[in-house]
């Protein structure tokens, strides 16, 4: 019996373009500012220590913490001390009302419907918690924060390793069979099947790579009854512009998916 849900955001509760369009340019245009106004905060310094040791810069001064950062948002580098501070950024800017988080209006419906049904539901982003937080509590559909166990980021693991999700199984402590992961990316759900865990795939977009996954093209369509069949077995309506040829993993753009 399932008893517990875990989703991605980029592509699956939300647009991809949301965090590429809006989220990485805001925080590439504030980060400079941000850390020279900030950067003596205890919160801030701990994150630029990180940035030297994962740069193995260990004397780098606060511009050149700048120019390797602005760096790393430009290249799309998933280190976790720049997550942690574009979060911090992206705070600002929910908090002024800049921007909202995008959130599809099937994924909030569905959400409150199966928290409302028992079930315990989860996030898994490589956005740090704060900014999954921050997403979720300025959405364009309200504050769905209450609807949340729990939060895991990159802390816990790549998202495309099975240890990963074996560490959110002991975390949440339920049997991998009771848990239903949901993500566009097949090498994120490959990894949580070999942990054990139930997957779904969300295809929101044509012509994206699907594997033996389960596939929804909402959340309307995430069938709680069919979830970690193998998705070969599924209706072909499932398999919305889906070739036998597409080999690379990629969602609408999924090599640069946070």
């Amino acid at each position: 019996m399932m008893r517990a849900i875990v989703t991605d955001i980029e592509g699956t509760t939300g647009s991809i373009a949301f965090v590429h369009e809006v989220l990485f340019p805001y925080a590439r245009r504030h980060l400079g500012a941000f850390l020279r106004r900030h950067h003596q905060e205890a919160r801030v310094v701990r994150q630029l220590e990180a940035v030297r040791e994962e740069a193995g810069e260990p004397a780098a001064g606060l511009e050149r913490l700048i120019a390797l950062l602005e760096g790393w948002i430009d290249e799309d580098r998933k280190a976790t001390p720049l997550k942690a501070l574009q979060g911090m950024i992206w705070e600002a800017g929910y908090r002024v009302g800049d921007f909202t988080g995008h959130v599809y209006p099937d994924a909030a419906e569905a959400l409150t419907r199966w928290r409302a049904e028992g079930y315990a539901l989860y996030v898994y982003s490589s956005g740090s918690v704060q900014a999954q937080r921050l997403l979720f509590g300025h959405s364009d559909r309200g504050d769905l924060t209450p609807l949340f166990a729990g939060y895991f980021d990159t802390t816990t693991g790549p998202k495309r390793e099975a240890a990963s999700y074996a560490r959110i199984v002991e975390a949440i402590g339920v049997a991998p069979e009771e848990i239903l992961f949901l993500s566009d990316v097949v090498g994120e759900l490959d990894a949580a099947r070999a942990a054990g865990l139930l997957t779904c795939q969300l295809v929101r977009e044509p012509g994206m790579t699907t594997g033996e996954h389960p596939l929804a093209t909402s959340f309307d369509h995430v069938s709680l009854d069919e979830a970690g069949l193998d998705g070969a077995g599924l209706d072909a309506a499932h398999h919305p512009g889906t070739s036998p040829e597409d080999t690379n993993d990629r969602s609408g753009g999924a090599d640069v998916r946070r």
